[in-house]
């Protein structure tokens, strides 16, 4: 995509324009310029566009220039997926309609997706397997055009017939002859089809905010029919309703997604193909379609999509990774959050993950009380949680930085899990839900696991990424002892007997007599800052291994001895026999040779790629250090190949040096 990037750029042509959200909106402006088209003022000369939106009520200055100066039209629209809440409440598209030939809610013209529909083959089985796969996603991922709404909020009881409303005065309404007697007209058809059923009038979103009039009024509900304007899944609402009814709405293409046939009463671009009844047929739409075949016309082939992380063009596919990512910050971040149990130093990075929609409040007196109060969410570092706290435990996630969290460094991921915490195998955990769910995971996201692996192997990431070489090791079967941190939760939760980084040195030893056996001191430890030090450990270990590059690391050895380290979960990643002598959250599931005591609740036989998925798609949140906002795991991936990543200053040196030296008062204090 960058090679697309470039080119659009190079090849940029001046796009005259008479409207001001041109100008204003600067994510519409990235957008047509990495499409190829400069947003300019002035007169067009011999060959340059004239663009306008749509048809809106400011389309008819930019028509008239392009006539007078026999200029061609660009019409532009925003793609049908296209923020997480509406354009009148600031969101910026995630991809443009850019039409040179109409515009796709308008039948009066054959636009370039009607072109496609007619004229494109549609049977490439590549592009039918995206789209297939991309239909199923947006239905599992709870996805649509906007995505203000709670998919946790319950839909009516199934049965129903589900009437969709619009705004009034909507370009696509009048385009297609709509008016208030065209949807009284469609309400009565309702009534009169399916008599005896309730009916719902699905209430736009713009219309629920307050922004614009729908074109059903108060008095059209009473005895069977009722409005729907709870905030709940589209899919949710297709998926319970016996009919679909729309004039033009774009919820008619997502019921033909759903499996229904809509009644559609204006001329949308999903009308007439076979997939819907329509109540004005257009005869040059004669084309018998398959759903998938609508949707790579709509989704994949016709939008431009863009990635705001990496400000470049991108696939359908990409694009859904993004809004999925900012969609679950939306949704989990809605009504604010009361912390508690967070380090000063920690409070801003949270603040800037969980902070976007109402501001983190941070309390350690009355946590609970003041959620209650004010309606938010309560949170607490997974390490503070009291036994039995009902808050969701945060905790880093596996691909956390560049550098140490003891030295102050911000995560670029973090988990948040409302049943327990994955390092406490004691009780389940959301991450173990995940896991234990995985081997039902469609193909197209084992896939996409599987490229993450490739992609973090070959940029040898870790969870830390310590700048460091590989000194010569010796020849012979290398076994790698990974220490942890001996006071660290995951010892403490997930081990028996054996908790020490001494017992499970001397055990991977009596295993393996003959093997290389290198251990490799936690970098916390030898950073001096926690406690878990092997004073002899050189004379168990062939080799003592300090300041050593982890993700090389992994790749010179052929086994892993490990108590609960993260390490042991990076080996698998590439293909290293791994042995847990406690219980991380990898252990369990027949992807390790386990002697220590796993829960038996881990009955699931899952993938590597299916672990993977859940690990490091599924759980975490992720923030992108450049642009800041949520991102999908690819975009931390890259920037830590790359070291777009913070790094430690002088202040947070000294100041995890100084916390260092009081932890390790406090661990001698009480002994």
């Amino acid at each position: 995509m960058t090679e697309l990037r470039s080119a659009g750029e190079r090849s940029s042509r001046r796009f005259y324009v008479y409207n001001g959200g041109f100008l204003t909106q600067a994510r519409l402006r990235r957008i047509l310029a990495l499409s190829g088209y400069r947003v300019s003022l002035g007169l067009p000369g011999r060959g340059d566009p004239v663009g306008v939106w749509g048809r809106s009520p400011t389309a008819h200055r930019g028509e008239a220039v392009a006539a007078r100066r026999a200029a061609s039209l660009v019409r532009v629209e925003d793609a049908f997926l296209r923020s997480v809440r509406t354009g009148r409440d600031g969101d910026p598209p995630l991809g443009l309609l850019i039409d040179h030939s109409g515009v796709h809610f308008d039948p009066s013209t054959i636009c370039d997706l009607e072109r496609l529909l007619l004229d494109h083959p549609l049977e490439d089985a590549a592009l039918l397997a995206r789209a297939e796969a991309g239909i199923a996603r947006l239905i599992r991922a709870d996805l649509s055009k906007y995505n203000a709404f709670d998919p946790a909020l319950p839909a009516p009881a199934p049965g129903y017939v589900l009437v969709v409303d619009q705004t009034r005065g909507d370009a696509s309404v009048t385009a297609s002859g709509g008016d208030r007697a065209r949807f009284v007209e469609m309400l009565d058809a309702a009534r009169r089809e399916n008599p005896g059923r309730r009916i719902l009038i699905k209430t736009h979103p713009e219309t629920r905010a307050g922004h614009r009039p729908g074109y059903f009024q108060p008095e059209d509900a009473g005895g069977d029919v009722a409005f729907q304007d709870a905030p709940v899944s589209p899919w949710a609402l297709l998926k319970g309703a016996e009919a679909v009814y729309t004039l033009s709405s774009q919820m008619g293409f997502e019921a033909i997604l759903a499996g229904h046939a809509p009644r559609v009463f204006g001329q949308p671009f999903y009308a007439g193909w076979g997939l819907s009844v329509d109540e004005r047929p257009l005869a040059r739409r004669g084309r018998a379609l398959r759903p998938a075949q609508l949707f790579a016309a709509a989704m994949i082939l016709y939008p431009r999509w863009y990635d705001p992380c990496r400000d470049r063009l991108c696939s359908f596919e990409e694009a859904v990774d993004l809004l999925e990512a900012q969609v679950r910050a939306f949704r989990d971040d809605r009504r604010g959050w009361v912390a508690e149990g967070m380090r000063l130093w920690k409070r801003a990075p949270l603040q800037r993950f969980f902070g976007t929609q109402r501001r983190v409040l941070f309390d350690d007196k009355t946590p609970e009380d003041t959620a209650r109060a004010q309606d938010r969410r309560h949170m607490v570092w997974a390490g503070k949680a009291s036994p039995g706290s009902g808050a969701v435990r945060v905790e880093d996630g596996f691909l956390r930085s560049r550098g140490l969290g003891a030295e102050l460094i911000p995560p670029l991921s973090l988990v948040c899990d409302t049943r327990g915490i994955y390092y406490d195998p004691s009780r389940p955990s959301d991450l173990e839900q995940l896991i234990a769910a995985s081997p039902d995971l469609p193909a197209d996201q084992i896939h996409r696991a599987e490229r993450l692996i490739a992609a973090i192997t070959a940029g040898g990431l870790s969870k830390y990424n310590l700048p460091s070489g590989l000194p010569d090791l010796p020849p012979g079967r290398r076994v790698l002892v990974p220490g942890q941190v001996e006071d660290d939760a995951s010892i403490l939760t997930g081990c028996g007997a054996l908790r020490s980084n001494q017992a499970l040195l001397q055990a991977a030893r009596e295993a393996n007599p003959d093997a290389v056996l290198l251990y490799k001191p936690h970098p916390d430890v030898e950073a001096g800052l926690r406690q878990g030090a092997v004073p002899d450990a050189a004379r168990v270990a062939d080799r003592v291994l300090e300041h050593v590059d982890m993700g090389g690391l992994l790749g010179e050895v052929e086994e892993v001895w490990t108590l609960t380290s993260l390490t042991g979960f990076e080996a698998l990643l590439r293909g290293v026999r791994v042995v847990t002598l406690g219980a991380p959250f990898y252990a369990g599931w027949g992807l390790t040779s386990d002697l220590g005591e796993v829960p038996g609740r881990r009955r699931a036989r899952v993938s590597l790629p299916g672990l993977v998925h859940a690990a490091l798609i599924a759980y975490p949140r992720y923030r992108d250090p450049v642009s800041g906002l949520p991102c999908p795991v690819e975009v931390v991936v890259e920037r830590l190949a790359k070291g777009e990543v913070p790094r430690p200053g002088p202040f947070n040196r000294s100041l995890s040096k100084l916390q260092g030296l009081f932890a390790s008062r406090a661990h001698l204090w009480r002994k």
